[in-house]
C-alpha cells in the first residue's frame, strides 16, 4: 500500500525531474531512503525482487505472444522501473552503484564483441 510519506518521497523526486535530469548516482540515492530490510534479509528481498519484476516483464511479453494481443510498452516500461528499483539497491547493497555496473558491462560486452564472442556461452568467453 502507497503511504502518504510514499506520494511526498515521489513528489520531491518528480520536482527533481522538471529541474534536472536524474542521474544515477541520484537515483540510487533515492532508492536507498525506500529500502526497508537490512543485512541478510535485504539481500535475499533484493535478489527475489529483481528475478520477481523481470519475470512480470517476461509474463507481458508472454501473454502478447500467446494470445495476439498488442504489446503494452506502458506496462512494461513501469515493470522495468520495479526492475532498475531491485538492480539498484542490489547494486548499492554490494557497494557498488549503477555507474559501475553499467560501466563493467559497457567493457564486458565491447570486449566480447571485438573478440568475436558475443554469442555463445559462459561468463569468461
Amino acid at each position: 500500500m502507497i503511504s502518504s510519506i510514499d506520494i511526498e518521497a515521489f513528489k520531491e523526486f518528480n520536482q527533481d525531474l522538471e529541474n534536472k535530469p536524474v542521474t544515477l548516482l541520484d537515483y540510487g540515492e533515492w532508492v536507498e531512503k525506500k529500502v526497508m530490510t537490512e543485512g541478510q534479509t535485504r539481500l535475499i528481498e533484493n535478489v527475489l525482487g529483481l528475478v520477481g519484476e523481470a519475470g512480470e516483464v517476461a509474463e507481458k511479453v508472454k501473454k502478447h505472444i500467446r494470445d495476439g494481443n498488442p504489446l503494452d510498452t506502458k506496462d512494461i516500461e513501469l515493470e522495468l522501473g520495479d526492475v532498475m528499483f531491485y538492480a539498484t539497491s542490489l547494486a548499492n547493497y554490494i557497494g557498488s552503484d549503477l555507474y559501475k555496473v553499467l560501466g563493467n558491462n559497457v567493457l564486458k560486452l565491447d570486449s566480447r564483441e571485438r573478440r568475436g564472442t558475443l554469442q555463445g556461452s559462459g561468463d569468461t568467453r
